[in-house]
């Protein structure tokens, strides 16, 4: 099978699925991503090509014990937070986030436009967690308290 370097955006679906049980899933109802690396064939890291609607968040404030994380600002802006602070994005800043570095970020796009970024990934899956919530994500995608029970069960 032969794949074009050049990817057709347009030709890869969007979604604003997530895994997050409620509450936490509502904040990233205005995240839109389409995966980059499913539909080049790529398979050593993810990459996705995200758009934060206004008000929406990236994720909830999180961290990776055993994944890179990288993401580039393609156009607008949005606010990174980490434990520091806080600090705007714009088009065509970088910004890296180290796995086993348990300092929780996450982007939120406070204007009134769409931001739109890359992110990619990769490095073992091996869990990680969430600075502002009582919640943790296993290697096989699960959610979990703090405690290590399971969040469906037992973390309500």
């Amino acid at each position: 099978m032969s794949l074009m370097p050049k990817l057709d955006l347009d030709a890869i679906p969007a979604t604003n699925a997530t895994d997050y049980p409620a509450p936490f899933d509502s904040e990233v109802a205005g995240r839109w991503y389409r995966r980059l690396s499913p539909a080049s064939g790529l398979s050593d890291f993810g990459a996705s090509h995200v758009v934060l609607k206004p008000g929406a968040w990236s994720s909830q404030r999180h961290w990776h014990n055993g994944e890179d994380e990288f993401a580039v600002m393609i156009a607008g802006e949005a606010v990174l937070v980490e434990d520091e602070g806080e600090v705007i994005v714009s088009a065509g800043d970088c910004v890296a986030f180290p796995k086993g570095t348990t300092n929780g970020h996450h982007l939120i796009n406070r204007s009134d436009e769409d931001c739109i970024f890359v992110v990619i990934g990769g490095g073992q899956p091996t869990g990680g967690g969430y600075a502002d919530i009582d919640m943790l994500f296993t290697a096989d995608d699960r959610y979990t308290c703090k405690a290590g029970i399971d969040y469906e069960r037992k973390c309500r």
